[in-house]
């Protein structure tokens, strides 16, 4: 039965860097508050680019180093919390920029799991015998979002895009999980346009992030691990099987609770927040395309790639490399 190969990897992210100190002089924090509970000790921020550029940008490399050409592409998705536009979706801008003229394409929002419910759509798609070469891009640019006078918030989150490029093989994707519970939806949220018109009197206003961190940390160290036990057991796959945890970078203390909670090593469990801070959609294949282009990633390698963010929404997939 045929699966779904990841053949292309590739990233993009803004050239703006805001370091910790940059950001202690417009809230009362500092790099070593930052650093010692989140492990984050920079970020890039959008300045001139938009989230459909550097979506494109992450989609031409994946293309270039898979060898496919982008109208060979069937499939284009998006995962985006923070598109540059209500309509017409960010897939369709990325299809125009990259030429991918025979794609569909659509936008998946699941926040910071949205590349791996993405990743997981593809599948589906592959699978069936419905596509055979698909785009899967994680990127947000939640600068735009964030209130920056909320230390709470402001000192976590940067802007970037990583994309691979998909294709029905004889090897990949082992297994699929995917979870939702909409009853904590409030405890990471940001509202779009108020309702607003002639009738009101008023025009639309905006949202902006708001979190309650306590509950998110607990939410992630605690299902993000049942999430991964769920999939290698419905896989007959051991943990010691594993070569890589590719978690989304959201901070380092979840990361260390998760590896401590599977006992799994932490030199299983690659980092780069340090350097992009949380990039939401964009993370788990930024962080992918690293290790790739680093040379990690042997063939036969097993990997487990998994999300977790508003939604609340959490998501694994394993994967043979």
């Amino acid at each position: 039965m045929m699966t779904t190969r990841i053949v292309g990897t590739g990233a993009y992210v803004p050239e703006q860097i805001a370091t910790n100190d940059d950001l202690a002089r417009i809230v009362e924090t500092n790099d070593e508050w930052i650093r010692s509970r989140t492990g984050i000790g920079e970020r890039r921020i959008a300045t001139t680019e938009t989230n459909s550029y550097m979506a494109a940008q992450a989609a031409k490399q994946a293309l270039d180093q898979a060898g496919i050409a982008p109208e060979d592409v069937d499939l284009i998705l998006l995962a985006t919390s923070s598109p540059d536009y209500c309509f017409p979706n960010g897939a369709c801008e990325i299809q125009e920029q990259i030429g991918a003229v025979n794609a569909a394409g659509y936008d998946i929002s699941a926040a910071c799991t949205g590349f791996v419910f993405a990743l997981n759509t593809a599948h589906a798609f592959i699978q069936a015998g419905i596509y055979r070469t698909a785009l899967v891009i994680g990127s947000d640019v939640l600068s735009k979002l964030l209130d920056w006078t909320d230390r709470g918030t402001c000192v976590l989150f940067g802007d970037g895009a990583g994309a691979v490029v998909v294709q029905a093989a004889d090897r990949g994707v082992i297994g699929v999980k995917m979870h939702s519970d909409g009853t904590k939806g409030g405890v990471l949220t940001c509202g779009a346009r108020t309702n607003g018109n002639f009738l009101l009197g008023k025009k639309p206003e905006l949202g902006y992030m708001t979190m309650d961190g306590q509950e998110v940390f607990k939410f992630a160290v605690k299902k993000v691990p049942e999430i991964i036990k769920e999939l290698l057991e419905e896989n007959r796959t051991s943990l010691e099987e594993i070569r890589y945890f590719v978690l989304h970078q959201a901070n380092y203390r979840i990361i260390e609770s998760v590896a401590k909670r599977l006992k799994a090593d932490i030199s299983k469990f690659p980092a780069n927040m340090e350097h992009y801070g949380n990039t939401s959609g964009g993370s788990i294949p930024l962080l992918l395309d690293e290790m790739n282009r680093k040379g990690m990633l042997a063939p036969g390698d097993k990997i487990v790639l998994s999300g977790f963010g508003a939604g609340l929404t959490w998501g694994a997939t394993l994967v043979e490399w």
